[in-house]
């Protein structure tokens, strides 16, 4: 694969476009999951950020909200 290129490939997709596309490599890399490995920092980060949550279980965002705003940001640029 030549990087340069396929980026440049997907730099020149619309901000949608570059959304899905990511999503469709994470479902990817999720649906490999049992293949990979978390180092001892991921483990730790993991534990502490489901301690947070634990402690603050009210304290979040819909993922929809999320993808509004980033949404919303792109088309601003």
């Amino acid at each position: 694969m030549d990087f340069p290129t396929t980026l440049s490939t997907i730099n020149a997709l619309s901000v949608d476009e570059r959304i899905r596309l990511v999503e469709a490599v994470w479902d990817g890399i999720a649906a490999e999951q049992s293949t990979l490995k978390l180092t001892e920092p991921q483990k730790e980060e993991l534990q502490r950020r489901l301690a947070d949550h634990q402690a603050s279980p009210d304290d979040v965002v819909a993922w929809e909200e999320v993808k509004g705003q980033a949404l919303s940001r792109g088309r601003r640029q």
